[in-house]
């Protein structure tokens, strides 16, 4: 029995160097003010704290954000944690076809993460970086893309499984 399995996180400099730029900039006020002020009301000062636990929180989730993906004889496991928190199967047998492919994440679904596009060719993506994913097409005509960074592991895995795949009987 071959299983791949994948952990991918948001580990992309440039979104915690945004993030924290915006952190500095909220804290730098906030202590500006207080310097102009130093008697001014707590109430004055509520919408920067609000502000700091907000980019605060939005740091903590990027730090915790991970993409899963577990392909094993009982199908494709995917789970975007923290915000599934369990993994949702992709059974072999609903599966008509499936295929590795490059897609542009901002002009196919506006970024990355759990992304549903407009156009309903390309279904939804559960990206977190890159631009090569794997492309499933199911027997109910969904199609969704996980993205991937171990292309030649998943096709590896993918051929001593696609025995099980049917594509759709007419």
């Amino acid at each position: 029995m071959k299983v791949f399995t994948e952990e991918q996180k948001f580990n992309q400099s440039l979104i915690y160097i945004g993030l924290t730029i915006s952190l500095l900039a909220v804290i730098l006020s906030l202590l500006n003010e207080w310097k102009k002020n130093i008697n001014t009301s707590f109430n004055d000062t509520i919408p920067v704290l609000f502000a700091i636990i907000i980019i605060g929180l939005v740091i903590l989730l990027f730090l915790l954000l991970k993409l899963q993906t577990k392909i094993d004889e009982n199908g494709i496991n995917y789970k975007f944690y923290p915000l599934q928190s369990s993994y949702k199967n992709i059974p072999w047998n609903s599966i008509s076809e499936y295929y590795i492919r490059n897609y542009n994440p901002i002009s196919e679904f506006g970024g990355w993460g759990i992304k549903s596009s407009f156009r309903k060719k390309t279904g939804k993506a559960y990206t977190i970086k890159g631009t090569i994913g794997l492309q499933l097409t199911l027997k109910n005509g969904k199609k969704i893309l996980i993205g991937t960074q171990k292309k030649e592991e998943i096709e590896r895995v993918l051929e001593t499984y696609k025995h099980k795949i049917s594509p759709n009987e007419i």
